[in-house]
């Protein structure tokens, strides 16, 4: 029971706070969607100089830690509110069939990408062996041996998973360890965390060795002992790194002067250690040191150091957008217009990002293929750069139009 203060006078109902005050939508996580998907284009285009400074050479984590750190807080708001209102069974059916819409996308991808590189070998008008680019030697030398069959079969049961077709199967794996997170944070939330923590620790091919424990991984090559290079068992741990954190598993962080500090010191002490302070500030004990801890930065397993520059680089990211990302915002001046425009571009970039994502591993390999054309002057870098953003751009703003079931909006 509460009581009034006496010394306090009620006041007026017409001095009350409104009743329904504006929602602002929060837009940081469309944002740095947004962003990530241009540094994806960028990162995955053949012979971009642009590729040698994009901010994965500054750091040990990159934009593929953005792109999963973002798909598990958006999973959390599309998934999230499934599980909770109508259960864990349907939640689970709704997750099934997104791991269905993501599995065609990879399959299309793959077979748009092959016949892609069919034609741009058979036009030979390129400088480079377009096929060795992919490692997809295997699919052209064995059409002739009756093979091929096979070879397609395991690739539809994810037995055979190409280079640079691998991270929509990681993504599928983690999806399905979705309904299991959801069921182990109904019984008590620790589990969850316990979860994540054990699943990455036996991805991690250096420590189960040492420990003679068996290693989760996943097979991507019948005629060899290659793996899948996106290790879903360690990538995990970022996806439902950011799930928790929409779900409010994981409070939200402080904003002060001690965990600003704090992360300031490990993504400028990256810097050294990173392709940048290598390549271009000459550290070779840097080198030596990235050859000799490779399983604390390895991409494929998701090493914990990747983990750490990752979260304080997101730290920092996420006190500097303000909240709801208020200072990411555009004013009313005519610069702040014009940011306007360009924000809302990347917001809807952000929005549509599965498939704008797979439209940018098929937009890369065209861009690859004009520089080998054109040239790889400065401007014609710029050029195709730039094109193929715009390729980005009108992809979201198709597939947003498609989402809206305009059919539906018309009145007889």
């Amino acid at each position: 029971m509460t009581f009034a203060d006496p010394t306090q006078t009620a006041a007026a109902p017409a001095a009350a706070a409104p009743a329904n005050p504006a929602r602002v939508r929060d837009i940081r996580l469309d944002f740095f969607r947004g962003v990530a998907m241009f540094i994806i284009l960028i990162a995955h285009t053949p012979g971009n100089f642009l590729t040698s400074w994009i901010p994965a050479r500054w750091g040990f984590s990159d934009a593929t830690e953005i792109f999963v750190f973002c798909s598990g807080m958006a999973s959390a708001i599309a998934f999230g509110r499934a599980f909770e209102t109508a259960g864990w069974r349907l939640g689970t059916a709704r997750v099934t069939f997104r791991i269905w819409q993501v599995y065609w996308a990879h399959v299309g991808l793959f077979f748009a990408t092959l016949a892609l590189i069919s034609v741009l070998t058979e036009t030979g008008l390129g400088t480079r062996n377009y096929v060795g680019q992919l490692n997809l030697w295997r699919f052209y030398a064995e059409v002739d041996t009756g093979t091929v069959t096979d070879l397609i079969v395991r690739f539809m049961t994810l037995r055979y998973v190409p280079n640079y077709f691998d991270i929509l199967p990681m993504y599928m794996v983690v999806l399905v360890m979705m309904p299991v997170i959801t069921a182990l944070a109904r019984v008590r939330t620790w589990l969850v965390f316990a979860f994540m923590g054990i699943t990455w620790l036996f991805g991690q091919t250096a420590l189960v060795e040492a420990l003679g424990l068996p290693h989760l991984e996943l097979p991507a090559d019948p005629s060899s002992d290659r793996t899948w290079f996106f290790n879903p068992f360690g990538w995990q741990l970022i996806f439902f790194t950011g799930f928790a954190f929409m779900r409010g598993w994981i409070p939200k962080p402080p904003v002060n002067a001690v965990l600003i500090g704090i992360a300031l010191f490990i993504v400028l002490a990256n810097v050294p250690l990173s392709n940048i302070g290598v390549r271009e500030l000459g550290f070779d004990w840097a080198r030596d040191w990235r050859r000799e801890n490779t399983a604390w930065i390895s991409k494929s397993d998701f090493g914990i150091l990747r983990y750490v520059h990752f979260l304080a680089l997101a730290y920092l990211m996420w006190v500097l957008a303000g909240d709801k990302g208020n200072r990411i915002r555009a004013g009313q001046s005519a610069l702040g217009r014009a940011w306007g425009r360009l924000l809302r571009i990347i917001l809807k970039v952000g929005q549509q990002s599965l498939a704008v994502f797979v439209v940018s591993m098929f937009t890369a390999r065209l861009m690859g293929f004009a520089m080998d054309v054109l040239g790889r002057n400065t401007g014609t870098v710029l050029l195709v750069n730039f094109a193929g953003a715009c390729v980005l751009v009108a992809t979201a703003y198709v597939a947003g139009w498609f989402k809206s079931n305009p059919w539906k909006k018309v009145t007889n």
